[in-house]
Protein backbone atom coordinates (compact mmCIF):
# COMPACT_ATOMS: atom_id res chain seq x y z
CA UNK A 1 0.00 0.00 0.00
CA UNK A 2 1.06 3.47 -0.60
CA UNK A 3 1.01 5.28 2.54
CA UNK A 4 -0.18 8.84 2.71
CA UNK A 5 2.30 11.55 4.25
CA UNK A 6 1.67 12.96 7.65
CA UNK A 7 1.32 16.65 8.04
CA UNK A 8 1.66 17.63 11.79
CA UNK A 9 0.91 21.30 12.47
CA UNK A 10 2.76 22.76 15.57
CA UNK A 11 3.29 26.02 17.36
CA UNK A 12 3.97 26.55 20.73
CA UNK A 13 2.93 23.86 22.53
CA UNK A 14 5.91 21.65 23.60
CA UNK A 15 4.04 19.33 25.99
CA UNK A 16 0.82 18.78 23.64
CA UNK A 17 3.87 18.26 20.31
CA UNK A 18 5.52 15.83 22.31
CA UNK A 19 2.59 14.22 23.21
CA UNK A 20 1.21 14.10 20.09
CA UNK A 21 4.46 12.43 18.74
CA UNK A 22 4.64 10.00 21.19
CA UNK A 23 1.03 8.23 20.55
CA UNK A 24 1.95 8.96 16.61
CA UNK A 25 4.86 6.65 16.91
CA UNK A 26 3.22 3.49 18.77
CA UNK A 27 1.46 2.87 14.97
CA UNK A 28 2.97 0.23 13.12
CA UNK A 29 3.28 2.12 10.08
CA UNK A 30 5.19 5.08 11.22
CA UNK A 31 8.34 3.26 9.68
CA UNK A 32 7.01 3.14 6.38
CA UNK A 33 5.41 7.02 6.77
CA UNK A 34 6.45 10.58 5.62
CA UNK A 35 6.25 13.05 8.63
CA UNK A 36 6.19 16.80 7.64
CA UNK A 37 5.87 19.36 10.20
CA UNK A 38 4.76 22.86 10.04
CA UNK A 39 5.95 24.87 12.17
CA UNK A 40 4.28 28.47 12.63
CA UNK A 41 6.27 31.54 13.41
CA UNK A 42 5.45 33.62 16.69
CA UNK A 43 2.32 35.66 16.87
CA UNK A 44 3.89 37.91 19.19
CA UNK A 45 7.18 37.86 21.55
CA UNK A 46 5.70 36.36 24.15
CA UNK A 47 5.25 32.86 21.96
CA UNK A 48 8.67 33.28 20.96
CA UNK A 49 10.13 30.79 23.53
CA UNK A 50 7.81 28.01 23.35
CA UNK A 51 8.33 28.25 19.70
CA UNK A 52 11.50 27.56 20.17
CA UNK A 53 11.65 24.84 22.51
CA UNK A 54 8.89 22.98 19.87
CA UNK A 55 11.78 23.61 17.29
CA UNK A 56 14.36 21.85 19.36
CA UNK A 57 12.01 19.15 19.95
CA UNK A 58 10.92 18.13 16.40
CA UNK A 59 14.37 18.29 15.08
CA UNK A 60 15.00 15.13 17.80
CA UNK A 61 12.11 12.98 16.26
CA UNK A 62 12.82 10.00 14.77
CA UNK A 63 11.24 7.08 14.02
CA UNK A 64 9.68 7.44 10.37
CA UNK A 65 11.03 7.10 6.98
CA UNK A 66 11.29 10.84 6.46
CA UNK A 67 11.12 13.61 8.81
CA UNK A 68 11.02 17.04 7.28
CA UNK A 69 10.05 20.20 8.78
CA UNK A 70 8.95 23.48 7.60
CA UNK A 71 9.91 26.55 9.69
CA UNK A 72 8.21 29.57 9.33
CA UNK A 73 9.49 33.01 10.12
CA UNK A 74 6.66 35.05 10.49
CA UNK A 75 3.30 34.03 11.88
CA UNK A 76 0.57 32.73 9.35
CA UNK A 77 -1.77 31.51 11.66
CA UNK A 78 -3.37 27.98 11.74
CA UNK A 79 -5.89 28.59 8.95
CA UNK A 80 -3.09 29.89 6.40
CA UNK A 81 -0.53 27.52 7.59
CA UNK A 82 -2.98 24.49 7.39
CA UNK A 83 -4.44 25.26 3.78
CA UNK A 84 -0.54 26.54 2.78
CA UNK A 85 0.43 23.45 4.07
CA UNK A 86 -2.03 20.97 2.99
CA UNK A 87 -1.75 22.29 -0.46
CA UNK A 88 1.84 21.97 -0.71
CA UNK A 89 2.07 18.11 0.59
CA UNK A 90 -0.85 17.16 -1.36
CA UNK A 91 0.27 18.57 -4.71
CA UNK A 92 3.40 16.56 -4.33
CA UNK A 93 2.09 13.01 -3.12
CA UNK A 94 -1.32 13.10 -3.95
CA UNK A 95 -2.78 12.62 -0.72
CA UNK A 96 -2.49 13.74 2.83
CA UNK A 97 -3.16 12.95 6.94
CA UNK A 98 -3.39 15.77 8.65
CA UNK A 99 -2.64 16.28 12.31
CA UNK A 100 -2.25 19.23 14.84
CA UNK A 101 -0.62 19.50 17.87
CA UNK A 102 -3.08 18.57 20.44
CA UNK A 103 -4.22 15.51 18.36
CA UNK A 104 -3.66 12.16 20.30
CA UNK A 105 -4.18 8.83 18.15
CA UNK A 106 -5.05 5.68 18.59
CA UNK A 107 -2.45 2.76 18.09
CA UNK A 108 -4.53 1.78 15.11
CA UNK A 109 -4.67 5.20 13.69
CA UNK A 110 -3.03 5.12 10.69
CA UNK A 111 -3.87 1.76 9.64
CA UNK A 112 -7.48 2.97 9.80
CA UNK A 113 -6.77 6.39 7.56
CA UNK A 114 -4.63 4.75 5.40
CA UNK A 115 -7.14 1.73 4.34
CA UNK A 116 -10.01 4.44 4.11
CA UNK A 117 -7.76 6.12 1.88
CA UNK A 118 -7.34 3.16 -0.50
CA UNK A 119 -10.75 1.65 -0.35
CA UNK A 120 -12.60 5.15 -1.77
CA UNK A 121 -9.86 6.92 -3.14
CA UNK A 122 -11.30 6.47 -7.02
CA UNK A 123 -15.19 7.06 -5.49
CA UNK A 124 -15.12 10.69 -5.73
CA UNK A 125 -18.27 11.28 -3.51
CA UNK A 126 -16.31 10.57 -0.58
CA UNK A 127 -14.36 13.62 0.69
CA UNK A 128 -12.40 12.93 3.16
CA UNK A 129 -11.80 9.97 6.04
CA UNK A 130 -12.00 11.38 9.34
CA UNK A 131 -11.25 9.91 12.90
CA UNK A 132 -13.16 11.20 15.12
CA UNK A 133 -16.89 11.62 16.17
CA UNK A 134 -19.07 12.70 19.28
CA UNK A 135 -19.89 10.89 22.52
CA UNK A 136 -23.31 10.11 20.87
CA UNK A 137 -25.79 8.55 22.79
CA UNK A 138 -27.97 6.91 20.08
CA UNK A 139 -26.31 3.52 18.38
CA UNK A 140 -24.88 4.72 14.76
CA UNK A 141 -23.18 1.70 12.55
CA UNK A 142 -19.55 0.82 12.31
CA UNK A 143 -18.70 3.07 9.76
CA UNK A 144 -20.80 5.77 7.96
CA UNK A 145 -21.09 8.86 5.82
CA UNK A 146 -22.36 12.17 6.56
CA UNK A 147 -22.52 15.15 4.16
CA UNK A 148 -19.44 17.83 4.59
CA UNK A 149 -15.97 17.64 5.80
CA UNK A 150 -14.11 17.59 9.25
CA UNK A 151 -11.12 19.09 10.91
CA UNK A 152 -9.36 16.39 14.08
CA UNK A 153 -7.58 13.93 12.47
CA UNK A 154 -8.47 13.83 8.82
CA UNK A 155 -7.02 12.79 5.39
CA UNK A 156 -7.79 13.56 1.81
CA UNK A 157 -7.06 12.98 -1.63
CA UNK A 158 -6.08 15.89 -4.26
CA UNK A 159 -8.61 15.88 -6.29
CA UNK A 160 -10.58 16.40 -3.05
CA UNK A 161 -9.31 18.92 -2.02
CA UNK A 162 -8.87 20.95 -5.02
CA UNK A 163 -12.22 21.54 -4.41
CA UNK A 164 -12.12 24.25 -1.14
CA UNK A 165 -13.35 27.33 -1.97
CA UNK A 166 -11.12 29.67 0.69
CA UNK A 167 -13.73 32.37 0.25
CA UNK A 168 -16.50 32.15 2.81
CA UNK A 169 -18.15 34.76 1.01
CA UNK A 170 -18.96 32.80 -2.29
CA UNK A 171 -19.61 30.21 0.10
CA UNK A 172 -22.21 31.68 2.20
CA UNK A 173 -24.29 32.80 -1.53
CA UNK A 174 -24.34 29.66 -2.34
CA UNK A 175 -25.95 28.24 0.39
CA UNK A 176 -28.95 31.03 0.57
CA UNK A 177 -28.96 30.30 -3.09
CA UNK A 178 -29.83 27.00 -2.78
CA UNK A 179 -31.48 27.22 0.35
CA UNK A 180 -29.23 24.89 2.65
CA UNK A 181 -29.05 27.09 5.64
CA UNK A 182 -30.93 24.68 7.84
CA UNK A 183 -29.58 21.50 6.53
CA UNK A 184 -26.07 22.85 6.97
CA UNK A 185 -26.99 23.91 10.50
CA UNK A 186 -27.97 20.34 11.23
CA UNK A 187 -31.63 21.22 10.85
CA UNK A 188 -31.05 23.97 13.05
CA UNK A 189 -28.91 22.47 16.05
CA UNK A 190 -25.39 23.51 15.26
CA UNK A 191 -24.39 26.89 14.59
CA UNK A 192 -21.81 26.41 11.47
CA UNK A 193 -23.68 28.85 9.41
CA UNK A 194 -22.98 31.45 11.77
CA UNK A 195 -18.78 29.94 12.18
CA UNK A 196 -18.86 30.54 8.35
CA UNK A 197 -20.49 34.37 8.70
CA UNK A 198 -17.81 35.18 11.41
CA UNK A 199 -14.94 33.99 9.39
CA UNK A 200 -16.23 36.33 7.07
CA UNK A 201 -16.61 39.03 9.02
CA UNK A 202 -12.92 38.71 10.48
CA UNK A 203 -14.43 37.03 13.94
CA UNK A 204 -12.39 33.79 13.48
CA UNK A 205 -10.20 32.73 10.68
CA UNK A 206 -11.47 29.15 9.76
CA UNK A 207 -10.26 27.14 7.13
CA UNK A 208 -12.19 24.34 8.44
CA UNK A 209 -15.63 26.00 8.71
CA UNK A 210 -14.77 26.66 4.60
CA UNK A 211 -13.54 23.18 3.95
CA UNK A 212 -16.94 21.67 5.51
CA UNK A 213 -19.27 24.46 3.09
CA UNK A 214 -17.03 23.68 0.13
CA UNK A 215 -16.93 19.81 0.42
CA UNK A 216 -21.22 20.38 1.40
CA UNK A 217 -22.23 22.25 -1.21
CA UNK A 218 -20.30 19.59 -3.75
CA UNK A 219 -22.34 16.88 -2.21
CA UNK A 220 -19.46 15.29 -0.98
CA UNK A 221 -19.28 13.10 2.21
CA UNK A 222 -17.02 12.55 5.08
CA UNK A 223 -16.59 8.63 6.76
CA UNK A 224 -16.80 8.70 10.66
CA UNK A 225 -16.18 5.70 12.70
CA UNK A 226 -18.94 4.87 15.59
CA UNK A 227 -15.52 4.97 18.02
CA UNK A 228 -12.50 7.62 17.76
CA UNK A 229 -9.39 6.92 16.63
CA UNK A 230 -7.82 9.84 18.20
CA UNK A 231 -8.37 12.52 21.39
CA UNK A 232 -7.95 15.99 22.16
CA UNK A 233 -6.01 17.32 24.43
CA UNK A 234 -6.35 21.06 23.47
CA UNK A 235 -9.27 21.62 26.45
CA UNK A 236 -6.88 22.40 29.05
CA UNK A 237 -7.07 26.44 27.76
CA UNK A 238 -3.37 26.32 26.24
CA UNK A 239 -5.31 27.59 23.24
CA UNK A 240 -6.94 31.04 21.92
CA UNK A 241 -10.00 29.13 21.45
CA UNK A 242 -10.36 26.16 24.56
CA UNK A 243 -12.04 25.14 27.24
CA UNK A 244 -11.61 23.09 30.14
CA UNK A 245 -14.52 20.81 29.55
CA UNK A 246 -14.88 17.32 28.73
CA UNK A 247 -17.82 17.64 27.01
CA UNK A 248 -16.34 15.89 23.49
CA UNK A 249 -14.38 13.26 25.03
CA UNK A 250 -15.16 9.55 23.30
CA UNK A 251 -14.32 6.11 24.38
CA UNK A 252 -11.51 5.13 22.26
CA UNK A 253 -11.82 2.61 19.18
CA UNK A 254 -10.80 -1.26 20.65
CA UNK A 255 -11.14 -4.03 18.75
CA UNK A 256 -10.52 -4.92 15.14
CA UNK A 257 -10.81 -2.27 12.26
CA UNK A 258 -14.34 -1.80 10.24
CA UNK A 259 -14.94 -3.34 7.54
CA UNK A 260 -14.97 -0.64 4.91
CA UNK A 261 -17.22 -2.47 2.28
CA UNK A 262 -20.35 -0.16 3.05
CA UNK A 263 -22.72 1.60 1.01
CA UNK A 264 -21.39 5.67 0.08
CA UNK A 265 -24.62 7.44 1.12
CA UNK A 266 -25.37 10.19 4.35
CA UNK A 267 -26.52 7.88 7.11
CA UNK A 268 -29.71 8.98 8.30
CA UNK A 269 -29.45 6.70 11.59
CA UNK A 270 -26.10 9.18 12.45
CA UNK A 271 -27.14 12.41 11.23
CA UNK A 272 -30.44 12.15 13.60
CA UNK A 273 -27.44 11.51 16.35
CA UNK A 274 -25.31 14.23 15.67
CA UNK A 275 -28.99 15.93 16.17
CA UNK A 276 -29.34 14.55 19.48
CA UNK A 277 -25.83 15.53 20.66
CA UNK A 278 -26.03 19.10 19.41
CA UNK A 279 -29.14 19.34 20.91
CA UNK A 280 -28.26 18.16 23.94
CA UNK A 281 -25.53 20.40 24.10
CA UNK A 282 -27.14 23.39 23.87
CA UNK A 283 -29.63 22.26 26.27
CA UNK A 284 -26.72 21.67 28.89
CA UNK A 285 -25.30 25.93 27.90
CA UNK A 286 -28.94 26.67 28.19
CA UNK A 287 -29.70 25.09 31.89
CA UNK A 288 -25.89 26.52 33.31
CA UNK A 289 -25.05 23.06 33.66
CA UNK A 290 -22.17 23.84 31.16
CA UNK A 291 -21.00 27.93 31.44
CA UNK A 292 -22.19 29.28 28.30
CA UNK A 293 -18.38 31.19 27.35
CA UNK A 294 -16.72 27.34 27.84
CA UNK A 295 -19.24 25.65 25.64
CA UNK A 296 -19.03 28.36 23.08
CA UNK A 297 -15.02 28.11 23.08
CA UNK A 298 -15.27 24.41 22.76
CA UNK A 299 -17.35 24.89 19.80
CA UNK A 300 -15.36 27.15 18.20
CA UNK A 301 -12.25 25.50 18.68
CA UNK A 302 -13.95 22.33 16.53
CA UNK A 303 -14.04 25.02 13.41
CA UNK A 304 -11.81 27.92 14.65
CA UNK A 305 -7.84 29.33 14.02
CA UNK A 306 -5.91 28.38 17.45
CA UNK A 307 -3.15 30.52 17.03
Amino acid sequence: MNLAPIALFVYNRPHHTKEAVTALLKNKDCPASDLIIFSDGAKNSQDQKNIEEVRAYIKTITGFKTVIIIEQTANLGLANSIIAGVTKVINEYGRIIVLEDDIIVHTAFLEYMNNGLQYFETNEKVASIHAYVYPLEQAVPDLFFLKGADCWGWATWKNRWELFQPNGIVLSKELQAKNLISAFNFDNTYPYYKMLQNQIEGKNNSWAIRWHASCYLKGLLTLYPKTPFITNIGFDNSGTHCGDDDIYNSKLHSGELFNFNIEVVESTIAREAFKQFFSKTNNLSKSNLIPRKILHKIKQLVFSNKN
